[in-house]
């Protein structure tokens, strides 16, 4: 966790550095409501096609 305090950024590490635990889940919106996504390649709509479109390597 990085957040501010005494004028300064400060880093606490939760967990050793090694652990193999992931959280991905950090949002509950409903499906409905999501237009679009946000990925390392870039943004799409939040379909099949638009995330096919940033990741044509996964096409069938």
């Amino acid at each position: 966790i990085q957040g501010w305090h005494d004028g300064e950024i400060k880093q606490v590490l939760l967990t050793p550095g090694d652990s193999p635990a992931a959280n991905y889940a950090f949002d509950v919106t409903p499906a409905r409501l999501v237009t679009g996504l946000i990925t390392e390649r870039g943004i799409c709509t939040a379909s099949e096609e638009g995330v096919l479109s940033l990741y044509p390597e996964k096409r069938k």
